[in-house]
Parts: structure tokens; sequence; C-alpha cells
């Protein structure tokens, strides 16, 4: 009965005969509009009967692709399409079944027109808010079909280009429809991802060639918007812009796989490109999870060519700057000790030609320059970076660089021989050169908090190794934190104009905590600048950084007492010159003499006090007429002209202490402390660049002194120091401290509650017994220092053969209460 009721057409189902029906005799007519109407109206006045003209639609569209009908193929699919978006019914789960069965029958199939049907048909369905939710529905092979798509490699242009857009937009349908559905396939799974993420980023690397093909001006918008590699674009926005916290990790994963496969590090135009849409697409709160992706994936490659981790790096520094106009979080300090940590890597690299440690010969000239290029990358990196921060945590970063500077210990020799020690030297370069990065344009209203002690003594402290490039480094560090009104420039030439004015600086007065820093530090500053000037490798660079220094110490931290301390100093390093105790060499001694007539003709036009700029232009005249290389017009050039006679210079071209405490103290200035002679505090930071303090050779030529006097010349046996010996010392010591304290309360109690003439008197007796001391050293000082043989030249010229150690040398009290 059944045979009989299907060969007869009456007899047929009714939902058959309209699907029938809504086929032309022939398929270049077209759909029948009107038969399709009433299919319409039946399968909303029935959709129980749904699934079922889903399932016949679906089992004549198979067998019209079979046999090549392609007409009614797309007939059948208009059907389709215009069927889901009249129908949402709660059996529509079944009809999507059937219509998910006919686009995957299109998709697979080998025919470019159909496979472009197909996708075009689950767009439209893609773009559907069904009513229900489908609990089985099953993407997996449209996710593979449509990659597979982006992917093709068709003979003919035009038709590749169209097959790649359509298996892009099929990628863009199932984001739309799975995304936000938690019922459907998660497609934010890494099987899905790596498909998904890698197709796009294959468009997207063609659009030079999309772009190139644009046959003129006209036809370019038009182009464009058929560019597969736009469209990839706009999809990946779509993807990104849609993935949640947790599906970062997921998505980004494929970017850095596929860079890593197809080599695109190198190159990093690509690679920098889709970590800018990345950045701008994904929500702001998520941008440290792409920055850790990309921290953890430069440490996995950390053995991987310099090229490759240059390319990562760049791509690092431009995502950050992007992530910090966001919320960067807890990920800046990594980012900066990954960034340290590959940079020390990358110096050992260096040194050892290989990634393995071992030396390699034949590729260590290569591998050096191509990691001096990724050195390179990570500071400009980690300045970039730095320059997005807030204040807070830009003085956290400079903190935490400032840390890792390795320095010499010092109660160890530093040997410049050893591997180690270079790898010290560079490691000191690197980090102060990323410390410079970060404190340029670095912007604090307050000094304390720019430069604290902790930070200011381990910088200080570097500046005394022998080596100039980090004595340059740290000079220009300093140069960046003082410079808050941006001055800097226009002290980068030497020299001494008639009128400042022309320079139009910015000056404001001194601020209450820039005193209070001052009060705190000054002394430490004017030691490092002192010591600095004394130095034999200084160049030109050298003197330009001290004098823009001084310069900028004048304008931002000065007062009254300030400048009389720098203008104390600035004539103390015209003594170095003059003296030359440090047997300089000549270009250094005119340098110098150079440095201090360009400041203080800076100084005296800044406090404007006419004797004291009067006195300073009479010798810049003096000079230019009788001696033009001591000025920085003839030194600080290309060729200086410089005098090889220096040791008998005339009162004349000197600029007078006396003269100045006369001008300035007539102006209000301390006159008193302007008469007194700078001297700097030395200290034991002093052996970091070998060097003896005045403290050490004057105790040591006193003690000599005092030995090869007639009242010493018997030599006093050494006491045997026993088990005894010790413990008694050890016992005594705690009563030594307790008089010791005593003695101190007495003192203190005694200038507090004494009468003025007591005070005065003892005051007197201590300063004359003060003065003897000093003229015995002064006597001393102008003897030779005791021989390096152990052989002592006595005052008379009579040598006493024998060696005196330096433990058993007593040091006399020079003050006493």
């Amino acid at each position: 009965v059944y045979s009989v009721c299907g060969c007869c057409g009456a007899l047929r189902p009714r939902y058959k005969r309209l699907v029938d029906n809504i086929f032309p005799e022939d398929p270049e007519d077209g759909l029948v509009k009107t038969n399709m109407e009433k299919l319409t109206f039946y399968a909303l006045s029935a959709p129980e009967k749904l699934d079922r003209i889903g399932a016949y639609l679906s089992e004549r569209l198979i067998r019209d692709v079979g046999r090549h009908r392609y007409g009614y193929v797309c007939i059948a699919m208009e059907a389709l399409d215009q069927l889901l978006m009249a129908c949402h019914c709660q059996s529509i789960n079944l009809f999507v079944e059937s219509f998910l069965k006919m686009v995957a029958k299109l998709l697979e199939s080998e025919k470019p027109n159909l496979q472009i049907l197909g996708t075009n048909s689950f767009v439209k369905f893609a773009n559907i808010e069904e009513d229900t939710p489908s609990y089985h529905r099953s993407y997996d092979f449209f996710v593979s079909r449509f990659s597979e798509m982006c992917h093709s490699s068709h003979d003919d242009l035009e038709i590749k280009t169209k097959i790649r857009m359509s298996g892009i937009k099929g990628l863009q349908g199932v984001v739309r429809k799975t995304v936000n559905d938690e019922l459907q396939a998660n497609i934010w799974d890494p099987q899905h991802m790596d498909k998904i993420v890698p197709s796009l980023l294959f468009n997207l690397q063609h659009v030079e060639e999309a772009e190139s093909r644009s046959p003129s001006p006209l036809q370019a918008p038009e182009k464009e918007k058929e560019s597969p590699a736009e469209l990839a674009e706009r999809c990946l926005r779509e993807l990104l812009g849609r993935a949640a916290f947790g599906n970062i990790k997921n998505a980004i994963k494929p970017v850095l796989i596929h860079l890593d496969n197809h080599s695109l590090w190198e190159p990093k135009v690509f690679a920098i490109r889709c970590f800018k849409i990345i950045m701008y697409s994904i929500q702001p709160q998520h941008s440290h999870l792409v920055i850790q992706q990309l921290l953890g994936h430069l440490d996995a490659n950390s053995r991987s060519a310099a090229t490759v981790r240059a390319g990562i790096v760049e791509v690092l520094s431009e995502a950050a700057v992007i992530a910090a106009t966001g919320s960067v979080g807890p990920t800046v300090l990594e980012m900066f000790n990954t960034l340290l940590r590959q940079l020390r890597l990358s110096i050992d690299y260096a040194l050892t030609g290989s990634y393995d440690g071992a030396v390699s010969l034949g590729t260590k000239i290569i591998k050096e320059h191509e990691e001096r290029m990724f050195q390179e990358a990570v500071i400009k990196t980690v300045g970039s970076f730095a320059s997005t921060l807030p204040t807070y945590q830009r003085s956290e970063v400079i903190l935490f660089i400032m840390s890792k500077v390795p320095r010499p210990s010092l109660h160890q020799a530093v040997d410049t021989g050893r591997t180690g020690e270079n790898r010290n030297r560079l490691t000191q370069i690197m980090l102060l050169k990323s410390l410079l990065q970060v404190s340029t344009g670095f912007q604090c209203n307050n000094m304390m908090s720019a430069l604290p002690s902790n930070f200011l003594d381990r910088l200080l402290s570097t500046a005394l190794m022998e080596d100039a490039e980090i004595r340059l480094f740290v000079l220009e560090i300093l140069i960046s934190f003082i410079d808050r009104h941006g001055n800097r420039h226009k002290f980068s030439t030497i020299s001494t104009l008639s009128d400042i004015s022309v320079l139009k600086l910015k000056v404001d007065k001194c601020s209450r905590q820039d005193t209070v820093f001052m009060k705190k530090h000054s002394q430490q500053l004017y030691r490092h600048i002192y010591l600095s000037c004394k130095e034999e490798t200084n160049v030109q660079k050298h003197y330009e950084a001290l004098y823009g220094l001084l310069a900028l110490i004048s304008i931002e931290l000065a007062n009254e007492e300030v400048v009389v301390d720098l203008i104390r100093l600035v004539l103390a390093v015209q003594d170095v010159a003059q003296v030359n105790e440090e047997n300089l060499p000549v270009y250094n001694r005119c340098a110098l003499y150079a440095l201090g007539a360009a400041y203080l003709n800076l100084i005296s036009q800044l406090t404007t006090v006419p004797a004291f700029c009067q006195h300073i232009h009479e010798v810049i005249e003096t000079r230019k007429k009788e001696a033009p290389y001591m000025l920085p017009e003839d030194v600080f050039v290309e060729r200086p002209r410089l005098s090889q006679n220096l040791d008998g210079v005339v009162i004349e071209l000197l600029f007078r202490q006396s003269k100045i405490s006369e001008v300035l103290g007539g102006s209000g200035y301390n006159s008193d402390r302007l008469c007194l002679p700078y001297i700097p505090q030395l200290t034991d930071e002093d052996r970091l660049s070998k060097r003896r303090s005045i403290g050490e050779t004057i105790s040591l030529q006193v003690e000599v002194e005092s030995r090869n006097s007639p009242e010493k010349e018997e030599r006093v046996p050494a006491e045997e120091i026993t088990y005894e010996t010790l413990k008694k010392a050890i016992v005594d010591s705690v009563a030594v401290e307790e008089q010791e304290r005593e003695r101190r309360r007495q003192v203190v109690e005694k200038f507090q509650k004494a009468p003025f003439e007591e005070i005065a008197a003892h005051c007197g007796a201590r300063a004359s017994l003060l003065q003897s001391k000093l003229n015995q050293i002064f006597e001393i000082t102008i003897r030779p220092p005791p021989s390096p043989s152990g052989t002592i030249t006595a005052a008379y010229g009579q040598p006493q053969n024998h060696s005196i150690p330096v433990y058993e040398m007593k040091f006399p009290d020079l003050c006493v209460y």
C-alpha cells in the first residue's frame, strides 16, 4: 500500500507535495515563490512537520548533487534559508540538523560554487538567534572544513580568493553561533583555536600582496573590501573581543606557535601588527595576560637565535606600551625581571659564543653581533615601557634595576683579567643603559622620592669605578633625574656665554623638599663630582656631563648654601689642575681649567652679583688674551689647542677664592664658608677604584715620623696574643663602652649647663691643641711617604733598614675632649 501511495502523487503526504511544488520544471526559472509561500505557511501552521520537511529537502538535495543538477541544489538551499528565517518553533532543532547535514554535503563537494553556496547558507543560519537551546549539536566538521578553505591553493586566483573569503566567513559564523552559548561546543578549546587562529593569520599575512594587486586608486576601496586579509583581520578582532578572562591563553598560544613555525619573528613587522590587533581588540583588563604569554614565550626561546629573541622583545615592547594605557597589574616587575634575566643570558652567550657554554670560535663574531642587537632591543623595550608607567611604579622599577647592578666587593681586589669580571662589567654597562632609558623624562617634584638614599648610595658607589664608560653612564643618569624642566640640552656644549639669557632657562625657586634633599646628600654629590674630575681617563663627554650636572644642580636644587658649596667645589677642581698631585695629562688639566671657567661664568650670572660677575669676566678676558687653552672654546673642540707648560700659571689667570669670598660676602653670602677650601669626605668606597684615601696616607706618614723620632728609637716588643688576652679584651669592651657612654653624657651636660666663659676657655684650649696637631701633620705631609720595600727615609735623609708592619702602627688622637 505504501508503494502504491508513493507512486501516486495525489496520495503522497502534503508536506512532500508542497516541497515538490517549489521546484520548477526548468531550474533556470528559479524558486516558485507562490508555492514557497504555501510551504512556509504550512510549516508555521504545523511546526511538528518541520523536521520532515527538512529531511525531505535534504534527501532531494543529496540526490541532485549526485546527479550534478546544481540548479535544483541552489533552489533547495534557498528554500531552506527562507524556512530558517521564518520558523522559530520548539521543533526547529531537528530541522537544523537536516540543514547542517545539507550544508556539510555542499562543503564536501569539490565544486567551488557549491562550497560558497553552503558557506553563505551557514552564515545566514549563524546570524539567527534560536529560541530553544541545542544540547547535542557539533560544529567540529565546520571548523575543520572552513579552516581548510582558508588555506585554499586553487590555480585560479579569483576562485582562490572567493574560497578563502568563504572559509573566513564560515569561521566567523561558527564563532558567532557558539561563543555566547554555553550549551554549544566550546569554541575556545585548543583543538578549535589551533585551527581557527592560524587560518586567520595565514590570510592576514597576504595583506601586502592584496594591496599590491589593487589596479587603481578608484578601485582600491572595493578591492580592499574583497580582500581576505581585511576580512580575516575583522574576524580576528571579533574573536578576541568576545574572549573572556579564561580564554585569552588559548587564543594567544596559537598566534605564538604560528609565528614560530613560519619564522615571522625575524622580520618582526607582521608579528608587531598581529599583537597590535590583539592588544586593541581584547578588553583592557586582560592586557596583562597577553604580556605574561609573551614573557613566557621569551623564556621558552632563551636558546633560540638572537634575531628571534629580538623580534619577541620588539613585539613585547609594542604590546607593553599599549597595555600600560589599560591595566598592567602585577606584571610590571615580572616583565622587567624577565628582560633583565634575558639580558644577562645574552651577555653570557656573547662571551662564550654559544648557547650551551662551549666556546665556538668559528661563530663567535657573528653571534656576538646578533647578541648586541638583542641587548639593544631589550634596553629599548625597558625604556619604552617604563616611560608609560605612573611615577610610583617607575620609582619601583628604578630601584629594582639598580639592585641588579653588580658591584665589586669592598674587601676583594678586582681581577680584570677574569671572564667573570668581564661579565660583571658588561652587565653593569647594560643595566646602567637600561636605567638611563628609564630615567629619561622622569618627572618627580620631590627629589627625596626620585633619588632615595639606598638608590643614590649604590649609584654613586658605581661612579667610583675606574671604567670610564660606567662613570659616564652614572653622570648621565644623575642628570636625567635632576633635570625636571628640560634644561639639559641647553648645557650640552660647554662655553662661556657673555649673556646666558639666550639659553632661556626655566628656573624655579628651590622647594623645601629639595632643600632637605641637598642637606642630606649634597656633600655626597660634591665628593663624587670632585673625584670624577680627577680621573685620567676622562674625555670630552665626561667634562660635558660634569658641566651639565653642576649647571642643573645650580638651577634645580640650589639655595644660598648650595651655591657657596658649588663655588668652593669648582675652586678646588681648579686647584687640582694647578697643583697636579694626580699627575694628570695636559688635556685633563686644561679641561679642568675650562670647566671651572664655564661654570663660574654661569653661576655668576645666575647670582646677579655685579662684583662677582666682573671678577669672573676679567679672568676670562685675561685668559682669552694670554691663555686661551684654559677656556672651553679652545679645549672642548675636535682639535683642542693646548699648552705644554701649565706649571707657571700666573695668578691673574686664576679665579681667586679670596676675591670671590670678598665680593659675595658683601652681598649677604657666607664669606666664612667661602674662605674654607673644599675637602672631600672620603670613605671606604674609594677602595672600589683602588684609591688610597688621604686620611690613610697622612696617618701612615704620622706613624712613620713618630717611629723615626729620637723618643721612639727602641722598638716595643709586640704583645703575645693568647686565649686569655682575647677573653679579657671581650670582657673589658663592655666596661669601656659604659665609660665612653658616661663620658659623652658628661660632655653634653657640661655644654648645656656650664657658663659661657668656661665653655669658651675649654674650646680655646682644644683649638690650640688641634692647631698644633695640624701643624705637625702639615710638616709631615711634605716629606716622602714610606717606601714600599720597607726602607724608611728619615727627615735628614738617613735610611733606616727596618720594616714597620701596618698592624703595629699607632694612629695619633687628633681630636680629644
